[in-house]
Order: structure tokens, then C-alpha cells, then sequence
């Protein structure tokens, strides 16, 4: 889930509170930010201010759908008549909260969101079938243990299917910008996943010079 907020009180708050529920909450605090973050395909659900500073929620969510990104999004606003709440819909938000709200109002519309969206959420790639709901990876209904870090990463590249992803991508995607490494550690967490999918590992294709890339 992306938690788009820029009161870093509040997000990192409610990204310590949803954790708890058993969330995987990752905080930004712009609108630019939620809307690179927002367009990697990493996330089933965005939770988000509408007063960002640089574009606001308004405007991130009608970049999304401009862009065809379809991710489910529920705004949090301490704007509360009608209008503003049409506006909000109507920008092609898919619920609507006021602050201030109870965290215990929160949840249930979450929990909600991802009961209506999860369904069509799994990503199948050949044999290869990922669940991001239950981070479950199965070859042909076999399950495949992975580490957390391997699971991002295979869901990274088969949310991304057909588009070849360079390994500075890759990087940043699964480690985050902040995480200081050498690129190769894509390699290396290539490596274990094929070893992994076993016969199935030619489902992540190597681009000689680039990077890697699935569905193709």
C-alpha cells in the first residue's frame, strides 16, 4: 500500500498502525513523489491527502487515470461539503474520507478496498502465478518460498510484464533510492529466483546490456 501524506507525523503513523494490521504501508510525502511511486506498478492500493505541496491529490489521481492506472484509491481531506467530495470522486477516487477520522473508520474502508480489487490483482506469467494480497508464489498450484526481498522483486518485474526494466530501476524500485548498493544485487537476486522457479526460471529474460524482463 502507498501512503501518500505530507504531515510525516501522520503518515509515519499510520504506516506504523497499518503495519500492525498486517499492511505493508510505505510512506511519500509529495505529489510527484506518490505519483512516481504510484506508477511503478508496486502497489495495490493508495491512501492519500488531498493538500499535497507540487500537485495535489486531485490532480495525482487524474494523472493516474490518465495514464491508465487503475489502482484503487481512497483520499483523506479535511474537506467536507459535497462538492468537494463529488470533485474528489469524480477525479476518479474510488472512496472518500474527512479528516479527522478514526483509524478504526480507516481500516474497514481499506479492508474494503482490497476485498472489491484484490480479486483481479494476481499476476500470472506462464506457470508462474503471484498473489500480492497473500504474497504467495505458485508454479503450476507448487508453492515457492521466497524471501520478502525476492518476492518484490519477481512482482516488480510481472507487474511490469512485457517492459524491459533496467537493473538501476530495479534498484530503486525494490531497495528504494535510499538503499546503497551496487546495482548488481539485482543480479544476484535474479539468480536466487531462478534458482527458485526452477525450470520455470526462463520466465525472466535476460536483456544483454540492460537488464531483465518477463512476458515478452
Amino acid at each position: 500500500m502507498l501512503l501518500i501524506e505530507d504531515d510525516h507525523r501522520l503518515a509515519n503513523l499510520l504506516a506504523s498502525r497499518l503495519q500492525r494490521e498486517g499492511f505493508d504501508a510505505t510512506p511519500c510525502f509529495t505529489g510527484s513523489d506518490g505519483l512516481e511511486q504510484a506508477s511503478t506498478g508496486m502497489f495495490d492500493l493508495a491512501v492519500m491527502d488531498v493538500m499535497l505541496p507540487g500537485m495535489d491529490g486531485i490532480a495525482l489521481t487524474e494523472a493516474l487515470r490518465a495514464r491508465g492506472i487503475q489502482l484503487p484509491i481512497l483520499m483523506l481531506t479535511a474537506k467536507d461539503t459535497v462538492d468537494d467530495r463529488v470533485t474528489g470522486l469524480r477525479s476518479g477516487a474510488d472512496d472518500y474520507l474527512v479528516k479527522r477520522f478514526a483509524f478504526a473508520e480507516l481500516l474497514p474502508r481499506i479492508e474494503a478496498l482490497t476485498r472489491r480489487f484484490g480479486r483481479d490483482h494476481r499476476l500470472t506469467c506462464g506457470s508462474v502465478t503471484l498473489d500480492p494480497l497473500s504474497r504467495r508464489v505458485t508454479v503450476e498450484d507448487r508453492d515457492i518460498e521466497l524471501t520478502a526481498k525476492e518476492f518484490d522483486l519477481l512482482e516488480c518485474l510481472m507487474r511490469n510484464a512485457g517492459r524491459v526494466l533496467t537493473r538501476t530501476e530495479l534498484k530503486e524500485y525494490v531497495w528504494d533510492f535510499s538503499f546503497d548498493a551496487q546495482t548488481k544485487v539485482v543480479d544476484l537476486y535474479v539468480h536466487y529466483l531462478r534458482k527458485k522457479l526452477g525450470d520455470t526460471a526462463n520466465v525472466i529474460e535476460t536483456v544483454r546490456g540492460v537488464g531483465y524482463v518477463v512476458g515478452r
